[in-house]
């Protein structure tokens, strides 16, 4: 469990620094930055193999790449607008929801409810003027959520086809080879200033190295269940980075909004009971 927890950490507080970054070289650029150091750490570490794939294979783990690109260009693109906090807590509707499904039980509904309420209460649409609210950044979290669904059912199907995270080192190169052309475009000559490089080489370290790695040595001892328990505190985490790093105050409504969505999540995410990897459930 306090490898989870700190795998937790880790995610939550590399995505409140790429905060910091987005200003220095954009969604795009920071998006780039973050996949293509990542995706060379876990090249050299992991050394994927690629000889003797079938075209399905290939096929499988491109579209799990295009998922991971979609997935960080929606999810940096609400950071540019809201706080880290109310993202992660709207973005996590989509693997609960997905979640919520596979699962076949009319209760879970109760909880996807309650998390419906959270969304609500969070995203502030409930007491604050519609001219007021970043309609686009609370769509993004939403379009995120959605593509982290996606993501988990491409990373389940990769993982049948390759072993360890061989698959997600190839998925993440696809990712930033997709997405590079374009930060280079817009992020310019910042991409290699010092400042962006660090930044972007500490968040690639913090969001994806250290959290894959540590999970994957925690599901070798800990029930699937915990697990999905564990993974549940990801936006009150979130809330604490944004505070501690960015200074992001959440209201006491969106605080609650918070407690129903992690308490929905708990509920349903506990009960899993089936094998689990970490690409499956990041």
């Amino acid at each position: 469990p306090l490898l989870v927890l700190a795998a937790v950490v880790s995610v939550q507080f590399g995505g409140a620094l790429a905060v910091t970054l987005i200003p220095l070289v954009g969604v795009f650029g920071s998006v780039a930055l973050r996949l293509t150091i990542a995706a060379s750490l876990l090249l050299v570490i992991l050394r994927p193999r690629l000889r003797g794939r079938t075209s399905a294979d290939w096929l499988v783990v491109g579209a799990f790449g295009a998922v991971l690109a979609i997935m960080n260009l929606c999810f940096y693109g609400a950071l540019a607008r809201i706080p880290i906090g109310v993202t992660v807590t709207i973005e996590f509707s989509g693997p609960l929801v997905l979640a919520t499904v596979l699962s076949h039980r009319r209760k879970d509904l109760l909880a996807v409810a309650g998390a419906a309420v959270g969304v609500v209460l969070i995203s502030g649409i409930a007491g604050t003027p519609w001219a007021a609210l970043d309609l686009a950044g609370l769509g993004l979290a939403l379009a995120a959520g959605a593509a982290w669904a996606a993501y988990i059912v491409l990373s389940a199907r990769t993982g049948a086809r390759f072993a360890q995270l061989d698959g997600l080192a190839i998925a993440m190169t696809f990712a930033a080879v997709l997405v590079a052309p374009f930060g280079v475009l817009t992020g310019g000559s910042a991409l290699w200033t010092p400042d962006a490089l660090w930044r972007g080489a500490a968040i690639a370290v913090l969001s994806s190295v250290l959290p894959y790695s540590l999970e994957l040595i925690a599901l070798r001892r800990l029930a699937a269940s915990v697990f999905g328990i564990l993974l549940s505190l990801e936006p009150a985490v979130a809330a604490l980075a944004g505070l501690l790093v960015l200074d992001q105050h959440l209201a006491a409504l969106q605080l609650l909004g918070m407690a129903c969505v992690v308490a929905a999540s708990g509920l349903v995410m506990g009960r899993r009971s089936g094998p689990s990897t970490p690409e499956a459930l990041a």
